[in-house]
């Protein structure tokens, strides 16, 4: 689900700035595109420091669009990187970055932590689920299933509270999960996590007035 919401709000970005700058956006499209690589590749647990990577992302961008904007002038590497070295101090994008940094860390790690607790309860789930019966729980379910066959009465079920008292007896241990395992379930709660992204997936579209960053060399201030 998380993978697919933000590959749709990757392709949803895409159409959009090809709409609002074309050919521009498009030679430099690969910004984007690497930034939603990263945030996949954090999402599936890969080893990425989600502030360095937005903070990269939007350095990169302001290099882009200062050339850009600036393309009668020949730009050196050297000038780019003192650029970037006071973003913070020029703010060229406005409070943009800052709010979508926090909007982002929230909603992945976030995201991530769900997905990591999915793994942990289905490990926990198959251990559980792999634990013997001992010799009382075999009596119990023994007798419970085929006493009525030995009395020649096959057609007679247990009823209810036997078969809990039974089950009882033989999920006494597991029994003792219960607490735990709901507080579980209710963190694992989907409506949660959805808003995460979604609201995460609203900011990005929202925050796609980037066409004027930066003013030109020769523009007033």
């Amino acid at each position: 689900f998380f993978l697919e919401l933000l590959e749709n709000t990757e392709r949803s970005l895409n159409e959009m700035f090809v709409r609002t700058y074309g050919k521009p956006y498009m030679q430099n499209a690969e910004v984007f595109e690497n930034l939603f690589a990263e945030l996949k590749r954090y999402y599936t647990g890969g080893n990425v420091n989600l502030e360095e990577m937005l903070n990269d992302f939007w350095s990169r961008l302001l290099e882009r669009m200062f050339t850009l904007l600036n393309s009668q002038y020949v730009i050196t590497e050297d000038y780019l990187e003192c650029i970037s070295k006071y973003t913070d101090e020029l703010k060229p994008f406005g409070d943009v970055p800052r709010k979508l940094k926090a909007q982002v860390t929230r909603a992945f790690i976030a995201a991530r932590t769900f997905v990591q607790g999915l793994s942990v309860g289905r490990e926990v789930a198959q251990r559980v689920s792999k634990v013997n019966s001992t010799p009382a729980c075999i009596r119990g379910l023994t007798k419970m299933l085929y006493c009525s066959f030995c009395r020649g009465m096959p057609g007679v079920k247990p009823c209810k509270n036997y078969c809990l008292n039974v089950m009882k007896g033989c999920l006494a241990n597991q029994a003792d999960l219960d607490p735990e395992w709901n507080q579980y379930i209710a963190f694992l709660d989907m409506s949660y996590w959805e808003e995460n992204l979604r609201w995460t997936q609203n900011s990005l579209e929202e925050q796609h007035t980037l066409s004027s960053p930066t003013p030109p060399l020769d523009s007033p201030e």
